[in-house]
């Protein structure tokens, strides 16, 4: 008599999975309806990201004189600092900041000068800006109202860098929330209803083992995300000019990084179902978990733009990590290597979440 192939049960139970995912319109809605629109919104917006007068002192700045100081109570202007040059290049590159300003001291009889440098993508900013600093310069010295020119040389330049667009910011954010979502939602329906529905139960009937079971799911889970995310990626890049700095290896790349973020998010799905006692309080439940990370992990806008009170809270959100890291590999040029401490992170919450799962989660 032929031996029972759990092997060929696993590839029958993740066939059927997949057919079943497909043929599951919320599946399909949240997992590539609902990012799109968002990515076709932003993308049909424009290429440019809101002017926020994020700034820092160049490190050739005098930053003892008065108007260093004075410069720095302006509200409009947000300060931040680095250590390096290349840390700058870095910030003006990818928006951080709009434009680096440096004061130097008057020589002789000339007036101070004051060098206003932008990337080439923030340049639509910088009227505004060269506005809010000649209004400090004037107020240094009020009596002075029509001789700008002896107060201080307000210089611009513009520094070309690649653009950073409103959809290198927003895509990864949408990929990782969809990666999010589909993944506690989608494992904790599945085998709540697989539970209710007795499927489990008649499952122990058969040689199949437990573990099949579950790695089944995951990989069927895994493969219409992965199909998902490629879909995101490719939309994004031909029709809205996201940015893949590698291009096939970038979009690989981040791939892998999904694959990571499914298998860390199924981990909440499995707590999801272990603690759900209807399939009506699984919604409540999962959205406690995704929620806050929709809004507070970076998906639309940076977490440096939140309070400083917020962040640390942030910051305890497995998406924040999984964000920050697909957008250094896609426009920053980062490899897997680079964004170690973010994969690290990302592991110790899906270890974490895995130990919680294997307490809670029933089979019957």
């Amino acid at each position: 008599m032929k031996s029972y192939s759990n092997l060929t049960a696993l590839r029958a139970l993740i066939k059927a999975s997949l057919q079943s995912i497909f043929k599951s319109p919320s599946a399909i809605v949240f997992g590539v309806a609902f990012p799109l629109i968002f990515i076709m919104v932003f993308g049909f917006l424009g290429g440019g990201k809101d002017p926020v007068f994020s700034v820092a002192n160049a490190l050739t700045s005098d930053t003892t004189v008065s108007l260093n100081r004075s410069l720095h109570q302006v509200p409009q202007l947000k300060w931040k600092s680095f250590a390096t040059q290349n840390e700058i290049d870095a910030a003006l590159q990818n928006g951080t900041i709009t434009a680096t300003i440096a004061i130097q001291q008057p020589i002789a009889s000339q007036p101070a000068q004051i060098v206003i440098q932008a990337a080439s993508s923030g340049a639509k900013n910088l009227p505004a800006l060269q506005a809010i600093v000649k209004q400090v310069i004037q107020l240094q010295d009020p009596s002075i109202q029509q001789k700008m020119a002896a107060i201080a040389n307000v210089q611009i330049r513009i520094q070309q860098v690649r653009a950073y667009k409103s959809i290198d910011f927003i895509l990864p954010g949408q990929l990782g929330f969809s990666l999010l979502a589909g993944s506690v939602f989608g494992t904790a329906f599945v085998f709540f209803n697989l539970r209710q529905t007795l499927v489990l139960k008649r499952f122990f009937a058969t040689p199949v083992r437990k573990e099949i079971i579950v790695v089944s799911e995951g990989i069927a889970r895994m493969l219409f995300q992965l199909l998902t995310s490629l879909v995101i990626i490719v939309i994004g890049h031909f029709a809205f000019g996201f940015t893949l700095v590698n291009g096939f290896w970038t979009g690989l790349e981040m791939l892998l990084l999904s694959a990571l973020g499914i298998i860390v998010f199924m981990g909440f799905g499995f707590v999801v179902s272990g603690l759900a006692k209807t399939d009506a309080t699984i919604p409540p439940i999962a959205n406690l978990i995704t929620l806050p990370q929709f809004l507070l992990a970076g998906t639309f806008f940076s977490i440096d733009n939140f309070p400083k009170w917020l962040q640390p809270i942030t910051k305890a959100m497995p998406l924040t990590y999984l964000n920050d890291a697909m957008r250094k590999i896609a426009f920053d040029g980062a490899h897997l290597w680079d964004v170690k401490a973010d994969i690290l992170v990302l592991c110790l919450f899906g270890l974490g979440i895995y130990l919680l799962a294997s307490r809670v989660f029933k089979w019957e």
